[in-house]
């Protein structure tokens, strides 16, 4: 087990935190370099990155489009078509440290939205993925913003930061949230952005309202792959 794993787990511990972590495997498990997913890929990460504006603004307008679509609704006197929430199936194999984690996260998000949900699935059925290791990047999501692509999940920053908030941070991304890094501790899409001792892992009312709007009758809008963090 490397020296990151080991800190990773021992800060969890400390922590106190309501999920234990499983033990890793004596490597940590790749994730695909990026650029493997079809069409236009980019990424987001956890703290705020430069490299990663265009990604942010792809999302940010995907989403304005969605909010603008659905108030044009409204206005008109449209009634939303009552559908069968969409399942988003993940597969946390290949990040064993976060397993319980990633589960947290999902259960979150199901908790606070009725237009998608989060099942852990596997290998075959996944449009998810999480992975886990090390990366100069830190932790980030990679994909459209539609449910499918992947997560990677940092050992280093997980020392640092709340990893509960990073799992549910980058879970947003994948059901389509840009990053907020100057908002406060009280958004879950803020990030890294307020620091350290911000530990929150839900998201507020208006980011899920967001994501159910994202995700009303399917998903709104189609798009391409992108690295988020």
């Amino acid at each position: 087990m490397s020296k990151a794993r080991l800190t990773f787990v021992a800060a969890t511990a400390a922590l106190a935190t309501a999920t234990t972590l499983a033990a890793g495997p004596a490597t940590s498990s790749a994730a695909p370099a990026r650029g493997d997913q079809p069409g236009q890929a980019g990424s987001s990460s956890y703290l705020p990155n430069q490299r990663e504006k265009a990604q942010n603004a792809r999302l940010q307008k995907t989403l304005d489009a969605a909010l603008a679509k659905a108030a044009a609704d409204q206005r008109a006197g449209k009634k939303s078509s009552t559908v069968a929430a969409v399942t988003v199936y993940y597969d946390d194999a290949s990040a064993p440290s976060f397993d319980s984690l990633i589960d947290q996260g999902a259960a979150i998000w199901n908790s606070r939205v009725s237009n998608v949900r989060l099942v852990e699935g596997n290998s075959s059925n996944a449009s998810l993925t999480y992975y886990e290791g090390t990366d100069p990047s830190g932790s980030y999501y990679y994909g459209d913003g539609h449910g499918s692509g992947y997560i990677f999940l940092d050992y280093d920053q997980a020392n640092t930061y709340a990893p509960l908030r990073i799992v549910t941070h980058e879970t947003g991304h994948a059901l389509g949230l840009p990053d907020r890094y100057t908002q406060p501790c009280s958004k879950l899409m803020s990030g890294g952005g307020p620091g350290p001792s911000c530990t929150n892992p839900y998201p507020d009312s208006v980011e899920a309202s967001e994501v159910n709007t994202l995700w009303a009758n399917g998903f709104v809008a189609q798009g391409s792959f992108a690295k988020v963090g």
